[in-house]
């Protein structure tokens, strides 16, 4: 079963289905769709298109007429594709146009015409990189939870699932992308640094420097704080997908409180995730809301990673949970119970649920924890390979 999914550019088009016939010829790869113009800027729509498809490599053929629009095609996909191998097809006979390019962001120069084994070698020396890099290391999951409406308790959950995740797993990061961020409040924490300031030494953002950003809880959960003021000025969906690539190689887990943020970003950040929790309570209002919070998710595709969680439940005489599925769109994932005083007591504290000791609430968390990293518990996943058996 092919493994690599590729992306082909290429302004001629018997150069597209060359490519396209050799990427295939390599059985360990696929097309998923060629285009016939270069992105010169980040708002081309090919950008987008590209991204929909999230390809391990982008496949762009250089024009020996127009270099120059080469040279800021690859800069345009390195900036806005971050996660995606950038390689391109050339002349030898031109050595300044292959130092640029692979200074502006291209991982494979490979020389025209290309044969079957130049790209499979190619694609070989890609899969052992990554092999390399992720030897004895897993990458982590990210969790996303997201407000249904107003409300509905988005944090509460975030925080006390990360902390969850901190004691059952460790290794765990909590990441507050809120329009404003309460999750330090939560946890009675008074951060230095945001994630927005992350973002901002993106340039220079290591996993040392990274931890210095974060502010760490006492049971060893860390915090990248959310904004502290309205307004924040938003980074571009690459810079956010950078700083989630690097907290993936870092924690094992990490959990991302949206709170009530529906933007391109949420839906960048939930096409990341592993999973998505759409927390709601089982009125009519909020499982309307989750409806359309469902449509707007799964709007690129990943309808499956989408689960529901409701929030403050009581069992209710004739309501189904079917049907509470049904409504939202999702299937129901988690149910937390209702203790309003408990919930409202430790925000005013600062001491989150999972700290009272065998609470109802605090076992709640941990059972939800446990659901999402059951799989975890049996046998570590293995890194990304090529080749893939059976």
């Amino acid at each position: 079963m092919p493994e690599l999914v590729v992306a082909i550019l290429s302004r001629d088009s018997e150069q597209r289905n060359i490519l396209q016939l050799l990427v295939e010829g390599t059985r360990v790869a696929r097309t998923v769709q060629t285009f016939s113009t270069l992105p010169l800027a980040s708002t081309d729509p090919v950008i987008r298109r590209i991204h929909d498809h999230h390809p391990d490599v982008v496949l762009m053929d250089i024009p020996a007429a127009d270099t120059a629009s080469a040279i800021r095609a690859i800069e345009v996909l390195h900036q806005e594709l971050p996660l995606a191998a950038l390689f391109v097809v050339g002349s030898m006979s031109q050595p300044q146009v292959i130092v640029t390019a692979m200074r502006s962001g291209a991982r494979e120069f490979l020389e025209r015409p290309v044969n079957t084994n130049t790209l499979l070698e190619a694609f070989v020396r890609l899969a052992t990189s990554q092999r390399s890099t992720q030897r004895d290391h897993v990458r982590g999951k990210v969790f996303a939870v997201v407000n249904a409406k107003g409300g509905s308790g988005a944090t509460t959950i975030a925080v006390n699932l990360a902390l969850a995740l901190q004691a059952a797993q460790g290794q765990t990061a909590l990441i507050d992308l809120a329009p404003l961020g309460h999750a330090a409040l939560h946890l009675n924490l008074r951060p230095a640094f945001t994630a927005y300031d992350a973002i901002r030494n993106l340039h220079r953002l290591d996993s040392s420097l990274l931890e210095s950003f974060t502010t760490r809880h006492e049971g060893g959960l860390q915090l990248l704080a959310g904004a502290t003021t309205a307004g924040e000025v938003q980074p571009s969906a690459a810079e956010f997908a950078r700083l989630f690539d690097l907290l993936a190689s870092y924690f094992r887990y990490v959990v991302v409180d949206l709170s009530t943020r529906i933007d391109p970003v949420t839906r960048l950040v939930c096409d990341l995730s592993q999973t998505v929790m759409v927390v709601t309570a089982a009125d009519v209002a909020s499982l309307w809301s989750a409806a359309r919070i469902q449509q707007f998710l799964a709007e690129n595709g990943g309808r499956e990673r989408l689960g529901l969680v409701l929030n403050r439940f009581r069992k209710v005489s004739g309501l189904e949970e079917s049907e509470v599925a049904r409504v939202a769109g999702m299937p129901l994932l988690w149910k937390v119970p209702n203790h309003y005083f408990a919930v409202s007591g430790a925000i005013d504290r600062g001491v989150p649920l999972m700290q009272h000791d065998r609470s109802e609430l605090g076992r709640s968390f941990a059972g939800l924890a446990a659901k999402l990293t059951e799989s975890d518990t049996v046998a570590k996943r293995p890194a990304w390979s090529l080749f893939k058996i059976g």
